[in-house]
């Protein structure tokens, strides 16, 4: 996201311009901007002119706004932010106090004003600007008949195409059947990933899946990239990994990207140390239960004795429409931080963050043990 121009004070009040250049900072902008902000885009909005007829038509014109902020939604799918609100500044088209609905999309700027710059929303901006914060990968997970093509970026995993075909099994007479319905569930798979992946973009490509099923789509991968001249898989053969999963959903993918090979390639960037974060709580909590610890109340009470060594929060905590509940995991992450601690804030949209909220969104790994948490009543 590109910062264009800013205007505000830390704890204090203030706006800044941004300009959304990719799908993941509309992400950004959506944990940004909360209820009761407000917004100045350009809008098109329907307007009724009244003819030399004395008719009455619908037009529709190209206009500024600004509203307040009452409900935002983002669209993962068409990659864009709809923003609700009334009109809080004076315009020839719309009445003050005019409902209206703001769409924010990729190259279309917008401004955003805050009463309160807390440290969490500049947080956010930060990591939205920081272009060394991408880590864009491509993963191809896959079993027989079952493929999904996904995107892992800094703060969202999407998946671009799903793939499923029915492979007969591979039984005697069977086996010719087999053989070509899994060279044209490969030749699918083959295709969305040429259509949806960008080599100069990601870091890698991985191909993860149970059994030999990454192998022999691999092998079929090089064969047709050699026999049709597919330039761009033949000079990125260097970018191809392959890793087991256990199985071709979604859901594996959190395994693969903890796996040491492809943390090597991204050990640097914000989702690898999530990931790496994540898992040592849940090994802490399989060996050293009394020093892993989730549930906002538990998470509170060790806070209180100045047990908290890491942090973990889902960036849903933040998006409260309460505001001091907001407050309240704000001052929170600046406590923790304060006593030398570390925070690690997680995307929802990301398969590590996904991971976190099913275990309430909050969690921290302890400086020391505090068994008795385990019996008080939350």
């Amino acid at each position: 996201m590109k910062v264009t121009c800013k205007n505000f004070s830390v704890g204090g009040p203030g706006s800044v311009k941004l300009l959304p250049e990719e799908a993941e900072d509309l992400w950004h902008a959506y944990n940004l901007i909360a209820k009761g902000d407000s917004v100045s885009a350009v809008t098109v909005r329907k307007i009724q002119r009244e003819t030399s007829s004395g008719a009455r038509e619908a037009e529709r014109v190209r206009t500024k706004l600004e509203v307040e902020v009452e409900a935002i939604e983002f669209d993962n799918v068409a990659s864009a932010l709809r923003i609700r609100g009334k009109n809080i500044s004076e315009n020839e088209h719309v009445k003050l106090g005019a409902y209206h609905t703001l769409e924010i999309d990729q190259q279309r700027a917008f401004v955003l004003t805050k009463e309160l710059w807390d440290p969490m929303s500049l947080e956010i901006l930060w990591q939205s600007s920081d272009p060394a914060a991408s880590a864009d990968i491509a993963a191809v997970m896959m079993q027989e008949g079952l493929a999904n093509i996904c995107l892992v970026g800094k703060s969202i995993t999407t998946v671009k195409a799903k793939i499923e075909t029915s492979i007969p099994r591979k039984h005697g007479s069977a086996i010719a059947g087999y053989d070509k319905a899994l060279g044209k569930f490969f030749e699918s798979v083959l295709q969305a990933l040429l259509k949806h992946v960008n080599f100069k973009v990601v870091r890698c490509l991985v191909i993860a899946s149970p059994g030999f099923t990454k192998d022999q789509f691999h092998d079929f991968m090089l064969l047709e990239a050699t026999r049709r001249e597919l330039r761009e898989i033949i000079e990125n053969k260097s970018k191809i990994i392959l890793a087991h999963s256990s199985s071709g959903y979604k859901h594996a993918l959190r395994e693969v990207l903890a796996a040491e090979s492809i943390m090597k390639l991204i050990k640097d960037t914000k989702a690898a140390k999530e990931v790496k974060a994540l898992k040592e709580f849940f090994d802490m909590l399989s060996t050293d239960l009394g020093r892993a610890v989730y549930g906002p109340r538990h998470v509170e009470v060790a806070h209180e004795r100045l047990a908290i060594q890491t942090l973990l929060l889902t960036d849903e905590l933040f998006r409260n429409a309460d505001i001091p509940t907001r407050k309240k995991y704000v001052n929170l992450v600046s406590s923790v931080k304060d006593m030398g601690g570390d925070v690690h804030i997680f995307s929802s949209m990301h398969v590590s963050g996904e991971q976190l909220a099913q275990i309430t969104g909050i969690a921290a790994i302890l400086r020391f043990p505090l068994p008795d948490l385990e019996d008080m009543d939350m």
